[in-house]
C-alpha cells in the first residue's frame, strides 16, 4: 500500500519504496505510476468500467533501488508547471547516503563531467572535453562517521544541483567513497560491515512550489531500510 504524504486535485506526494520503478514499467512488477492510478481510482466516486485512466505525470525520477519522497502531477497543466521548476532548478532534492569511508572535507561540493553509456546503463567521470559529457554538481555534509567491523562508514546529507544519470553514486565512487551496497559503482569488499546487498541511498526531502497556488511546499521522510536502521542504532 502506498504511503501518501499529501494529495489534492493537482498533485500527489508519495513515498516511493526502494525496489519499485518510479515510472511505468514494461514488466509485470508494480510501478509507481500504476500504483498511483489504482490509488486515484479508489478515491474517485465517478470512476466506472471503461473510463479513461487517471492522469499521472512523472516529474522527476529515482533509480529503482532508491526510495524516498517524490511528487507526481494529476493534471497536464500541473505537470508542465512542475517540469519547468525542474528545468529552472526550483525543485530541490535532498538525499542521505551511507558512504564507505569519509571524504577529506566534512562539508564540500563535487563538480565533475559525466558521460552516460545508455547501452550498458552506466555513467562515468570524464574530462570536460569528451563528447556528450555533462556537468554534474552536488554538495554534501557529513552528519556522522562510525567504524563498523574495522571499516569507516559515514552518513552524508546530499543536495543535488543537477540531475545526471546515477549522479550521486558515480561522483562519490569517483572521489573514493562509494555508497554502501552499490554493486555497480562500489567495491564488494567494502559492503561487508553490514553484509549489504541494498543501496544505502534515500531521497529524504523535496521542496517545490505548488503548481496552482505557488505556495512553497516541503516534504521530508526519515531514511528507511535495513542499513540505515543498523547505522543509526550503533
Amino acid at each position: 500500500m502506498l504511503r501518501i504524504l499529501y494529495e489534492d486535485p493537482y498533485i500527489v506526494v508519495p513515498v516511493k519504496p526502494a525496489g519499485m520503478e518510479a515510472q511505468s514499467s514494461h514488466s509485470f512488477e508494480p510501478d509507481m505510476v500504476s500504483e498511483l492510478r489504482k490509488h486515484i481510482n479508489k478515491l474517485s466516486t465517478t470512476s466506472s468500467t471503461g473510463a479513461a485512466e487517471p492522469y499521472v505525470g512523472v516529474i522527476h525520477r529515482l533509480d529503482k533501488p532508491v526510495g524516498g519522497v517524490m511528487v507526481y502531477a494529476k493534471t497536464q497543466k500541473a505537470a508542465a508547471a512542475l517540469s519547468k521548476q525542474v528545468q529552472q532548478g526550483a525543485l530541490k532534492k535532498t538525499y542521505c547516503a551511507i558512504l564507505c569511508g569519509k571524504p577529506v572535507d566534512s562539508v564540500g561540493k563535487y563538480m565533475d563531467f559525466l558521460k552516460k553509456d545508455g547501452k550498458n546503463n552506466y555513467s562515468q567521470i570524464v574530462d570536460k572535453s569528451v563528447d556528450e559529457s555533462k556537468l554534474a554538481e552536488l554538495s554534501y555534509k557529513i552528519l556522522e562517521t562510525k567504524v563498523v567491523d574495522g571499516q569507516e562508514l559515514s552518513l552524508a546529507e546530499i543536495q543535488l544541483h543537477t540531475g545526471r544519470h546515477h549522479q550521486i553514486r558515480v561522483q562519490f565512487a569517483g572521489h573514493g567513497t562509494p555508497l554502501l551496497g552499490d554493486a555497480k559503482y562500489g567495491n564488494p569488499q567494502k559492503n561487508r560491515p553490514f553484509r549489504s546487498d541494498s543501496l544505502a541511498l534515500w531521497a529524504m526531502k523535496l521542496t517545490f512550489f505548488h503548481p496552482e497556488t505557488g505556495k512553497a511546499m516541503t516534504f521530508s521522510v526519515k531514511p528507511e531500510g535495513r542499513d540505515f536502521k543498523k547505522f543509526l542504532a550503533i
